[in-house]
């Protein structure tokens, strides 16, 4: 395809980010295929007037720009170079943009292996969540070559509020997301054990939330994330998976470096414990009911 036509996206993996993702790319203008493993996702993105495809090869045969938005680096590495990849039947010039968390020294593996065939690879963790993926005003943590970016720019143009360009080879972007997930991890167990604690001490906790964020305590998570306490419901926006497995790639890094991290090794712990209750595909603000049910304290919707 010429430089001067309507650029053609695939986004392989149509979850709440990737299909609101695919949605952004396409009301920007773009030509949008989707591809997930779910049939009825895929349908219902063609249903919303994309095009589908069956498998990441089928899906990049004729993109300009692939959007990977899975949940982890093995999955990303299946997409890529696995049965079916997507590396079969990307263009020369096209690139590959990863969207997924994953530790940096897995992302330059899979950038340089790419980049051995001709193809680019952008670094490009995502952050913001489900409704700002389908505003199309996600934060983009990118890093990669100047070409990389130069053919990404119209997705990343569509998909986010803020781009961050965080350097010229793959594994920035993935590291940049690790600080942050550390944080994040860190922010929703504190929230956690505090909304849970003051539930404990026989505080109503709706006032507790009114009264933290006014205070120096609050932060995002807390803001964000005990709405879901209070109104006992643990329907997944994001699940307590997702920092079992992140807050694990930040104790991977941090021996590898001979770094201690005790606070977010603390944290890994609850989010463990919250999914061996059998929490694990819940709200990850679930680590709340955990605590509730150690100490036998009452929160919203409890049984």
């Amino acid at each position: 395809m010429s430089s001067s036509a309507t650029p053609h996206v695939a986004v392989i993996g149509l979850g709440s980010m990737g299909y609101g993702m695919a949605t952004s790319l396409k009301r920007a203008g773009l030509t949008v295929t989707g591809c997930d493993v779910s049939a009825d996702a895929v349908a219902r993105f063609v249903a919303d007037g994309g095009k589908g495809a069956k498998t990441p090869a089928e899906a990049a045969k004729d993109a300009d720009i692939v959007v990977s938005v899975v949940v982890n680096a093995a999955q990303t590495e299946a997409i890529l170079f696995g049965k079916d990849g997507a590396a079969e039947t990307l263009a020369k010039d096209a690139v590959f943009i990863s969207s997924a968390t994953m530790d940096p020294d897995i992302a330059r593996r899979l950038a340089k292996q790419l980049e051995a065939t001709g193809r680019h690879y952008l670094d490009a963790p995502i952050s913001g969540g489900a409704q700002r993926a389908a505003q199309g005003e996600l934060t983009i943590l990118a890093s990669g070559s100047a070409a990389a970016f130069a053919k990404a720019r119209p997705a990343l143009d569509a998909m986010a509020a803020k781009l961050y360009e965080l350097g010229d080879a793959a594994g920035q972007g993935a590291a940049f997301k690790m600080i942050n997930q550390l944080l994040a991890g860190v922010h929703i167990a504190a929230a956690s054990e505090a909304i849970a604690f003051a539930a404990k001490q026989g505080l109503d906790i709706r006032k507790v939330y009114e009264v933290i964020t006014a205070s120096a305590g609050n932060s995002w998570m807390f803001e964000n994330r005990m709405p879901h306490v209070l109104d006992g419901d643990y329907a997944p926006r994001s699940a307590v998976e997702i920092f079992v497995k992140d807050l694990g790639i930040i104790q991977d890094m941090a021996r590898n470096a001979r770094f201690p991290v005790p606070v977010s090794a603390a944290a890994l712990q609850m989010f463990l414990m919250t999914a061996a209750a059998g929490m694990g595909r819940d709200d990850d603000a679930s680590v709340a009911r955990m605590y509730a049910q150690v100490t036998g304290t009452k929160l919203p919707g409890a049984k």
